[in-house]
């Protein structure tokens, strides 16, 4: 009997994990579409990132301030981007959304791997202008895709399907981070860095090329009939279409997100937890390179590059575990997760330390990450999805500036370049950082009775 209640137990166990997986796998091809989608222009957009300082010191004859200011104005215009782009896919829709932002990022990124050739370099001449004219394409396509892909999610899964959706998305943009460290190397030997550019410009023809003919219309039509099927719910689907602009308009400020103050609060107190993202590229090539000696000084890019590969593996394994439980709750568990191993780090610079830092974090990433992007889809009310997700990303946006105002400070005072390593005072710093971060789950969970209030019947309308 106790023989068969542990099989029982263990079969159960297994089905509860395996199941998520089944029910995505036997989605819609549409939600097919947008995954490889996804996974093509995560590889694309930071293949070319990774690339960009380099591109503008040897291309465009920037030096190196000039070429930081210039990648730092595609990230961060791509997130101001969102903000005043993201209700594109609520008005025109999903497909056209997606095939016109990409059709601006094939653009953008034919003029910045032109660019060289086609002007004289250095600031504010002529090819620089060109790279920038690249620079604002991607901005423009990427400030309408992102949005769109997350509000696809919501139109093409149910409750069930859902959190592994989202999960599924968010681990594929992380397996994009990862794989241009296979593809670009052999390829920019042969061919240098534009090279790979023209490279990254074929497969955003691909990505239109899948959108246009995976995405087709009937197979949006139908993964939506489907959903609707199993929601017992119709779908008004040209509600938006049939309004006039000026009552498109009055809709938009009766129901913009600057006026919910729950998602103000929501999306604003996930800023101190979100300072630990920054860090990944502010502060620990930083501290691995001067805070270490041996192995991990030697090979601190491969610490530093850990996170996407293990949230790619981690994500999908995590959701299925968790995709029964309440997003909420998941976000104050997961912040909490994230936000704590930051202490072990103030417990001095080990291997040890350093591994578990980045593996329980990662496990904290994966499991309120991708619950934000549903959280915030959910209490988008309909028709409102895509500029909820473009809003959503503002404090992203503020938490690189914020973080990077402060960052080089404590590195200077903690962690000083060609100082003896005994006399660093790491733990301090990343003391101060986990304190920083912990302010998220406190503040979440503070808020849980406040935020969870009429949640259903706003998440119904």
């Amino acid at each position: 009997m106790e023989n068969e209640t542990k099989t029982n137990l263990f079969k159960n166990t297994v089905n509860e994990l395996t199941q998520p997986f089944k029910d995505l796998f036997h989605t819609s091809r549409a939600l097919f579409g947008l995954n490889l989608s996804y996974v093509l222009e995560g590889l694309t957009y930071f293949g070319i990132v990774g690339l960009l300082a380099i591109y503008f010191n040897d291309f465009i004859s920037l030096d190196d301030i000039q070429a930081g200011r210039m990648v730092g104005v595609l990230t961060a215009g791509i997130t101001l981007s969102m903000l005043f782009l993201g209700a594109t896919v609520d008005i025109i829709g999903l497909r056209k959304a997606l095939l016109i932002s990409l059709f601006f990022m094939l653009i953008g990124r034919i003029f910045l791997t032109i660019a060289p050739n086609i002007g004289e370099t250095g600031f504010g001449n002529s090819a620089h202008i060109f790279s920038m004219i690249g620079i604002l394409g991607i901005v423009l396509g990427y400030g309408i895709y992102q949005p769109a892909c997350y509000a696809g999610v919501k139109k093409l899964t149910t409750e069930k399907t859902a959190a592994m959706g989202y999960a599924m998305l968010y681990a594929l943009m992380n397996l994009g981070g990862f794989l241009p460290g296979l593809i670009s190397p052999p390829i920019r030997k042969s061919f240098g860095i534009l090279g790979v550019f023209w490279v990254y410009v074929a497969l955003t023809i691909v990505g239109w090329l899948v959108v246009y003919f995976i995405i087709s219309k009937r197979a949006v039509q139908s993964a939506i009939d489907e959903v609707n099927k199993e929601k017992n719910t119709i779908e008004d689907e040209d509600e938006l279409s049939k309004m006039t602009a000026k009552e498109k308009l009055k809709f938009y400020i009766k129901n913009f997100p600057l006026k919910d103050l729950r998602f103000l609060y929501f999306i604003f107190i996930l800023i101190p937890v979100q300072t630990l993202f920054a860090h990944n590229w502010l502060t620990l090539p930083l501290y691995t390179s001067r805070a270490f000696d041996g192995f991990v000084k030697d090979n601190f890019e491969f610490f530093v590059n850990l996170n996407p590969i293990l949230i790619f593996i981690l994500t999908p394994m995590v959701a299925a575990f968790t995709t029964k439980r309440n997003t909420y709750n998941i976000m104050i568990i997961g912040t909490f997760v994230m936000a704590s191993p930051t202490f072990i780090l103030a417990l001095g610079p080990s291997m040890t330390n350093l591994l578990l830092y980045l593996f329980i974090m990662t496990i904290g990433e994966a499991m309120w990450q991708p619950r934000f992007l549903q959280w915030v889809a959910e209490i988008a009310p309909k028709n409102m999805t895509g500029i909820y997700m473009g809003i959503g990303q503002f404090p992203w946006f503020l938490t690189k500036i914020i973080t990077s105002l402060y960052s080089g400070w404590f590195l200077i005072n903690y962690c000083p370049a060609n100082a003896p390593r005994e006399s660093m005072n790491t733990e301090t710093m990343w003391f101060i950082y986990g304190i920083i971060a912990i302010v998220s789950p406190i503040g979440l969970l503070l808020a849980k009775k406040w935020m969870m209030k009429g949640f259903k019947v706003k998440n119904d309308n």
